[in-house]
């Protein structure tokens, strides 16, 4: 398995660790290579040609029966195509993981006709290519002849649920990568329309990315004392977050199926999101949280109003999205689709995918 580290920020990462934290690498004999990692660009130049050349070695070893390669766009694709050219020179089994929502923007805008002929060819000679969410799905099925492109979501583990007394009646919660990719500035400035209602209102935000610029706008704005700017957050931290808060917002203009928006599910948060990418195959606008056009901040701060001052309805639409988030997207039914997967292309025995 190719991917970033274990410890990097984003939702690779967080989809890796699921797989690690159920026991798949275990059970099915996985070494995992990191493509990637947070730090200085030597320290990321390592990390690559380290795995590049273990991967070549094992390669050439004969040690490798199938590769299960999670890429995003942009370089994240372009150093991933280093590991499955090679691999498919092999006839090696590929499995490609396509995750970024973005994905089809970074193809129709991004890349020059070589660069679309290359990502064409790659989607077309894998084995199979997973996908996170079926208008993922769609694109990749118009740009790819291969006729095993597949939606399988990311996993989430279900932790316990906190007391709902513990939560903070006005805080709500933001993690991912700060920018306006993610709605980061309609955000603050919905925030601010509403401050007057909701004197108490605590935003958490919790990321890396456009960090002076976020807070240049929080000072533009005069909101200092309601937002609070952490940085990226991660393991305890983060559930201590997700148990305290009162509704989770990711007011995105493109996404995969963002692992954050899961994870508020799984923690029995009401969600406010944007309609795109995999987001309405997990929230129903008005069943687990509100759906607002990217880019409305009137429609973004009405939702926000609305939430918090409806105590009942954050919690009934907490519990529903609890209760999805465990019959639909938990790693208990999400990486079974894994193993059959990798049953399929040769790597599990017959009859041994049931083994766990």
């Amino acid at each position: 398995m190719l991917g970033t580290s274990f410890d990097a920020w984003g939702g690779i990462a967080s989809v890796v660790n699921a797989y690690r934290e159920d026991g798949l690498f275990e059970r099915r004999a996985i070494i995992y290579l990191e493509t990637h990692c947070n730090g200085s660009t030597s320290k990321k130049f390592r990390c690559f040609i380290f795995s590049w050349f273990s991967y070549l070695a094992m390669l050439i070893q004969g040690n490798v029966i199938l590769a299960h390669v999670h890429t995003a766009a942009d370089a994240s694709f372009w150093r991933k195509t280093l590991f499955i050219l090679p691999g498919l020179l092999f006839r090696i089994p590929t499995v490609l993981h396509i995750h970024a929502g973005g994905f089809p923007d970074f193809y129709e805008h991004r890349c020059n006709i070589l660069a679309r002929f290359i990502v064409r060819y790659v989607c077309d000679h894998a084995d199979c290519v997973i996908v996170v969410s079926t208008a993922l799905k769609r694109w990749a099925e118009s740009i790819s002849a291969n006729p095993r492109i597949v939606t399988i979501y990311n996993p989430v583990h279900m932790p316990v649920l906190a007391d709902v007394t513990l939560r903070a009646q006005a805080q709500v919660l933001f993690l991912g990568r700060l920018g306006s990719g993610k709605g980061i500035y309609d955000l603050l400035h919905a925030i601010h329309r509403i401050i007057g209602r909701h004197p108490n209102i605590k935003l958490i935000l919790g990321g890396d990315g456009e960090l002076e610029r976020t807070r240049e706008t929080v000072d533009q704005l005069d909101i200092a004392a309601y937002v609070d700017l952490l940085g990226w957050v991660s393991g305890p931290a983060k559930a201590l977050l997700l148990a305290q808060s009162a509704v989770y917002v990711l007011p995105s203009y493109a996404e995969g199926l963002p692992m954050s928006l899961l994870e508020a599910m799984s923690a029995g948060l009401a969600i406010v999101a944007t309609p795109v990418g995999g987001i309405p195959e997990a929230v129903t606008d008005g069943v687990e949280g509100c759906l607002v056009p990217p880019g409305n901040v009137e429609a973004l701060s009405a939702a926000l109003d609305h939430l918090l001052s409806n105590e009942d309805m954050r919690h009934r639409m907490g519990t529903a999205g609890r209760t999805k988030a465990e019959t639909i997207f938990s790693s208990k039914r999400i990486i079974p689709l894994i193993e059959e997967l990798y049953r399929q292309l040769g790597a599990i025995a017959p009859g041994d995918a049931a083994a766990r």
